[in-house]
């Protein structure tokens, strides 16, 4: 990457870092809200129990590939899109593990003088 006099390179279009990442949930939860669904008649709508479907609206549970199917079928909002947002969301959250860091970093050391 070319870095640019005077331009931080996170500032870059392609290489900006969100500072908030959205869950699936939210989006959802706001869909919902807005077009005036109860979550339990969406619920039995599609299928899902009440429980696991306000885990998700409250951010408590995954978007999973069936879950972003049966939404995008119920409320027209694109699996594709959940999916990617679950796993910006999912990536954001590794990212801020130490844990895991920790790991990756130790991986990486081994890796390099192979």
């Amino acid at each position: 990457m070319i870095q640019l006099e005077g331009v931080d390179s996170n500032m870059i279009a392609n290489n900006i870092t969100p500072f908030y990442v959205t869950h699936p949930g939210e989006v959802l939860k706001d869909e919902v809200e807005y077009r005036g669904i109860s979550q339990r008649s969406l619920a039995d709508q599609i299928g899902m129990s009440y429980k696991a479907l306000n885990e998700i609206l409250n951010e408590r549970r995954p978007v999973t590939i069936e879950t972003a199917m049966l939404f995008e079928a119920a409320l027209g909002i694109s699996a594709k899109t959940l999916l990617n947002l679950q796993m910006e969301y999912n990536m954001s959250q590794m990212s801020h593990n130490k844990t895991f860091l920790d790991r990756l970093s130790s991986i990486r050391k081994i890796a390099a003088v192979l």
